[in-house]
């Protein structure tokens, strides 16, 4: 059997993963693009075990950072003789990531400005 050295998140990561989701970021998606801060190029195998998320979780947090462009993945085929293991990596810096959360927050926060304004306008 193959050991397999597993990084998990530590007080500070909590803390960050945290932060994200008090900011409107899922926490499961929180905790797998923290543990990707930590630990580049890495399995969804490494992922779960490192976040304490179920494979399905995983998944579908990976379909929504690369939906949002904020990860790339590779196949690995040398190391398994079954199907090919796919390795994950950040496909930006964090801050470019947070500053395009940044960008997202703020636009959401004009749009309910705005229809604040348009209320006031229909109530007054």
């Amino acid at each position: 059997m193959r050991q397999e050295n597993v990084m998990h998140l530590a007080e500070k990561e909590e803390e960050l993963v945290n932060l994200l989701f008090e900011i409107g970021i899922k926490r499961n998606v929180a905790k797998v693009l923290v543990f990707l801060t930590k630990t580049p190029m890495v399995t969804s195998r490494a992922i779960d075990r490192g976040t304490n998320l179920r494979h399905l979780e995983v998944a579908t947090v990976m379909q929504y950072l690369k939906k949002q462009g904020w990860i790339k993945s590779q196949e690995d085929k040398a190391k398994s003789k079954g199907r090919p293991v796919k390795i994950y990596e950040l496909a930006k810096p964090i801050p470019d990531i947070v500053n395009g959360i940044e960008k997202e927050k703020i636009k959401e926060t004009n749009d309910q400005l705005q229809l604040i304004q348009k209320l006031r306008n229909y109530v007054s």
